[in-house]
């Protein structure tokens, strides 16, 4: 027989499971998103180079809030001082996460003391070029081990940005491989450009799950589903979305394993300028709906 008092006691418990049944299901309903949609600046670099505050004005309207640099002709900070170019940044709701540089220790360390004065996360270095033997790539290894501790004494993470050649076959060894192998995890992470994994026939899928949580950035453009000739890779590239790149998937692999900056950067623009493939590709991942 069900008494007044269990009735109560009963009907109190599912009233207090009721909440928690209901957050589980909106949990469960809930799709993984990124955390910020963020560009790199090589993407409209003849933009930035007449107009930086007018094109950066236009990246923060469109919704972006992390910006990646790089070293050009005037520096990672576009002729500006460090805290210029970070008020200029913030101004428009940008925040400045990283920046590609290529210097020797004594740049690594100025240009890390500066980064880390204005609260970036990371320099980049972007290319080092084709080598002729695996050697060669484990001395790279040796440097970028070194340029990590420079870093991070100066409150920075150091990274490397691969391009094709690392995915290229030297002395029967992949170099990417190499790379991986021999830098301090402790020192050194990667910048995953999946066009350029994709365009060499590997899978970015599989790199980032093995070298868990190594690839810590990454670079996004898509690749035409009817790839043009050898040779031309650069001219394969396409809008996100529009090519053979399943991004739904494989960023939602990437956030399952470490990795946190998400920059687009589209080199090929197909009837369109710069800015307005930047608006198509954030609008992409803003409705994206990772799997």
């Amino acid at each position: 027989m069900t008494t007044r008092r269990s009735f109560i006691k009963s009907t109190g418990l599912l009233a207090l499971s009721l909440p928690l049944v209901k957050n589980s299901l909106f949990a469960q309903t809930q799709s993984k998103q990124l955390p910020a949609i963020g560009i790199q600046l090589y993407m409209v670099k003849e933009d930035m180079a007449k107009d930086p505050a007018g094109t950066l004005a236009q990246i923060g309207k469109m919704g972006y809030t992390q910006i990646e640099s790089y070293g050009g002709d005037k520096g990672i900070f576009w002729g500006m001082t460090n805290k210029e170019f970070n008020k200029l940044a913030t101004d428009n709701g940008l925040t400045i996460i990283s920046s590609h540089y290529a210097g020797d220790a004594a740049g690594f360390e100025k240009t890390a003391e500066q980064a880390a004065e204005i609260g970036m996360k990371y320099l980049i270095y972007p290319w080092k070029g084709p080598q002729k033997t695996i050697d060669a790539f484990k001395k790279i290894a040796d440097e970028f081990n070194n340029y990590g501790v420079i870093c991070q004494k100066s409150g920075v993470s150091f990274a490397y940005h691969p391009h094709d050649y690392p995915y290229k076959p030297v002395d029967g060894k992949l170099p990417i491989d190499v790379l991986l192998a021999d830098t301090d995890p402790e020192f050194v992470d990667f910048e995953m450009d999946y066009y350029y994994t994709v365009t060499e026939g590997q899978d970015p899928e599989a790199y980032i799950k093995k070298y868990k949580p190594r690839f810590k950035l990454c670079h996004m453009r898509d690749v035409l589903k009817q790839r043009l000739p050898a040779g031309s890779e650069e001219e394969s590239a396409c809008d996100l979305g529009q090519g053979i790149i399943n991004y739904p998937h494989l960023l939602s692999t990437a956030l399952d394993n470490g990795m946190q900056y998400f920059f687009v950067e589209q080199s090929r623009f197909h009837h369109e300028t710069p800015l307005q493939s930047a608006k198509v590709n954030f609008d992409y991942l803003k409705n994206i709906k990772l799997t």
